[in-house]
């Protein structure tokens, strides 16, 4: 039995690794010349930047991940659990390190915010109870098969269901949980980890909030794209072969069956094939989606402009994450999905990997990722939009620390959502596939599979369950369950 997978994504590895353990042939084909979809690393003259996802969560799913293909994880693969998971400066002065160790934390929003340590813990323990109630029903389960929701776990997670709070938006959930504006837009904040605006996607998403600070943020000894590189090798380990700069150019279908691909004008048979490409990308490029109108009208979810900046200074005063907010949150997401632009003060994200990789930058060097939020490509103008918010992001970094960042700027590259989309095949470079910005929205993503046509599976950020590293695993461990063993 043949099984394709398009695309070397993290979705796209790990059901590649899940398949030929269960004895399947497995070919993947990677339009790019290395695996790792959005997780990619970039060299610089002595500099080595990971050029995408920055935080590794729920890292059981990389064990399991081994257990279900009969291995181990390596020896070489050792990851830390960060103590600080993440520093943050605010426009109006007040610097506040979000300890993972929870009484530290509360201690330091006591001591800074003023905030009642009541509702810290109130919050972290409704964070725990979505985790239980949509874990099973949401994260790893396909939401699409009746025969998945009649399980008693789902079942009993179906009458707690208000309990997840999806009527209300996150920002204002957190309102009503905290009375320092300034721990309300720190928890705001993790609506962009799937793209989405804290005002308007659901309050669901503080579910987040538990992987991060209840369960606890880790990182690679070797930096991000160690995951891949280790996937990877368990893929050829099992078997798996791989073609890279072979682009996928349609899926072939007969009698309402997938049965091959296309590739470089060549058609290859397949029993069952697995797409870890951008679902907007499937829909306008390689088949008649029988759902494609539909799809066509959601909302994408929000793209990056990143400076990959190499930096001939230290600063002591950074961690490994680092954010220095905007002064009005709300403006900053209505530029970015309403006016599609970004913000004259944006929020700015500095992730130094050299903090925890000494290898990674020269001796008493740092190298910086610096990215903001950008809306997805619809025609803007980015050169000079690209210009005006590296200045704003300088003038943004001067302040805050104290420096002239310009001054020790010696390497740089861009990334922004025209290359994303280059080099991702995700629409307009949308990191997530579409947007949660809408109470039902996180729930409704691309099925795992299609009832219409048989054979074919989808896995990766812009299916369900969602976009990051732990969700893309889950996602190939629906499509694994799917799937029997041959």
């Amino acid at each position: 039995m043949k099984i394709a997978v398009i695309g070397s994504g993290i979705g796209g590895l790990a059901t590649a690794c899940r398949l030929a353990s269960k004895g399947y042939d497995v070919t993947v084909f990677e339009k790019n010349t290395t695996p790792g979809g959005k997780i990619s690393e970039i060299h610089m003259n002595g500099y080595r930047f990971d050029a995408g996802p920055s935080l590794f969560t729920l890292p059981e799913l990389v064990e399991e991940l081994y257990a279900a293909a009969g291995e181990k994880v390596p020896s070489t693969f050792i990851y830390k659990k960060l103590e600080v998971l993440c520093k943050y400066f605010y426009n109006s002065g007040e610097n506040l390190i979000a300890w993972s160790d929870q009484k530290k934390f509360t201690e330091e929003c006591v001591q800074k915010l003023g905030e009642d340590p009541d509702n810290i813990t109130k919050y972290f323990k409704s964070a725990s109870l979505i985790y239980k109630i949509t874990a099973d029903i949401f994260l790893f389960n396909s939401l699409h098969k009746v025969k998945n929701l009649l399980k008693f776990s789902v079942l009993k997670s179906l009458f707690q269901v208000f309990k997840i709070r999806f009527y209300k938006t996150m920002h204002g959930d957190n309102s009503s949980n905290f009375k320092s504006p300034l721990l309300v837009q720190l928890f705001d904040r993790y609506a962009t980890y799937n793209g989405s605006s804290p005002f308007k996607a659901p309050a669901t998403l503080n579910v987040i909030a538990h992987l991060e600070n209840n369960l606890g943020a880790y990182f690679p000894e070797k930096g991000m794209y160690a995951i891949v590189e280790n996937i990877y090798e368990l893929a050829l380990k099992k078997g798996v072969q791989f073609n890279f700069n072979s682009l996928v150019t349609s899926i072939d279908i007969k009698n309402k069956k997938a049965v091959g691909l296309s590739v470089g004008g060549k058609n290859h048979a397949f029993d069952k094939i697995v797409s870890d490409s951008d679902i907007n990308y499937v829909v306008n490029h390689l088949m008649d989606h029988p759902k494609k109108k539909q799809i066509k009208r959601l909302e994408p979810s929000s793209s990056a402009l990143v400076f990959y900046w190499g930096i001939n200074k230290e600063f002591p005063e950074l961690d490994l994450h680092n954010i220095l907010f905007s002064s009005d949150y709300k403006e900053e997401f209505n530029n970015l999905f309403d006016k599609k632009t970004i913000d004259a003060d944006p929020t700015v994200y500095i992730f130094v990997s050299s903090k925890m990789v000494k290898s990674d930058a020269p001796t008493n060097c740092e190298n910086w990722f610096v990215m903001v939020n950008a809306p997805s490509n619809s025609k803007e103008n980015w050169d000079d939009l690209i210009q005006t918010t590296k200045q704003n992001i300088i003038n943004k970094i001067n302040k805050s620390l104290k420096t002239n960042i310009e001054d020790y700027i010696v390497q740089e590259k861009i990334a922004s959502p025209i290359t994303i989309e280059q080099n991702t095949l995700s629409k307009g470079g949308a990191l997530y596939g579409n947007s949660s910005n809408s109470m039902f929205s996180a729930f409704l993503r691309h099925p795992n599979f299609l009832k219409s046509v048989k054979n074919l599976y989808f896995v990766g950020g812009s299916v369900h369950p969602g976009g990051g590293i732990p969700l893309c695993l889950a996602s190939a461990k629906i499509v694994d369950n799917e799937i029997p063993a041959v």
